[in-house]
C-alpha cells in the first residue's frame, strides 16, 4: 500500500508541474523597456540621453490609493543619473505636523510632474511643478551623455533650519516637513505647505 501511495503522489506532482509549465505566466516588464533614450541638441551639438524609469510597483510602501492613482495616470517614476536605489518617491509630514503624506515624480508621455498626496492619497494630488523630461537633462561624465537631473527628498524642520544658519535674521524653525526639490549637483528649493497654499522657503541671505 505504501508503494502505491508514493507512486500516486509522484504522479500527481508530475501532473501539477506539467500543468504549471503549460499555463501562461504573467509578463514581466524588462527594466530596459521602461527607459527613454535618444538624442537632443545641446549648444548646437547632438548629445545622447538616457532616462531610467521605475513602475509604481517598485515602491511597495506606497499606500494602495496612491498606487492606484499613479497607475490610472500612467505614471512611471524617473530616476536621476546618480540613483543607486529607487528614488523620487518620498514620505513625510508635508501638510501639517504629524500628517502622513507622499510626494512623487510622475512621468507620462514625455512630461514629468511633481505630485503631492495628502492623508495617504485620499484626495486629489497637488501638482507643484511640471516640465518636459528632455528639459531636465544634464551631462554627468566626460562623455557628454545626458541624464535626468530632477530629484526630490523630504526635508525636516531641523534640516531646513540648519540650512538657514547664515541668514540674518534667521527665520523661525518650521513646524513640519518641506519637499526638497533639487537639480542634481546644483540648486535646491524647498516647498512648504501653510494656510492652504504652497510657498518657497527662503534659505539664502
Amino acid at each position: 500500500m505504501k508503494t502505491a501511495w508514493f507512486v500516486a503522489v509522484a504522479i500527481g506532482l508530475a501532473a501539477i508541474s506539467a500543468a504549471a509549465a503549460q499555463s501562461p505566466q504573467p509578463a514581466v516588464l524588462n527594466a530596459a523597456q521602461l527607459d527613454e533614450s535618444g538624442r537632443i541638441a545641446v549648444d548646437g551639438h547632438s548629445a545622447p540621453y538616457l532616462i531610467r524609469h521605475l513602475p509604481a510597483s517598485s515602491f511597495p510602501e506606497l499606500p494602495a490609493a496612491i498606487q492606484d492613482e499613479l497607475h490610472r495616470r500612467g505614471c512611471l517614476i524617473p530616476q536621476t543619473y546618480e540613483a543607486h536605489h529607487p528614488e523620487n518617491v518620498i514620505h513625510g509630514s508635508f501638510e501639517k505636523p504629524g500628517s502622513s503624506d507622499w510626494a512623487v515624480l510622475c512621468s507620462n508621455a514625455g512630461t514629468v510632474s511633481l505630485l503631492v498626496f495628502f492623508a495617504g492619497g485620499s484626495g486629489t494630488p497637488h501638482i507643484l511643478a511640471g516640465a518636459l523630461e528632455t528639459k531636465r537633462l544634464q551631462p554627468h561624465d566626460s562623455s557628454g551623455d545626458l541624464g535626468f537631473n530632477w530629484a526630490i527628498d523630504a526635508a525636516t524642520p531641523g534640516q531646513v533650519h540648519e540650512i538657514q544658519v547664515g541668514m540674518e535674521p534667521r527665520p523661525p524653525r518650521l513646524d513640519h516637513d518641506c519637499i526638497a526639490d533639487s537639480v542634481v549637483e546644483h540648486r535646491t528649493v524647498y516647498h512648504f505647505f501653510s494656510k492652504s497654499g504652497w510657498t518657497l522657503v527662503e534659505t539664502e541671505p
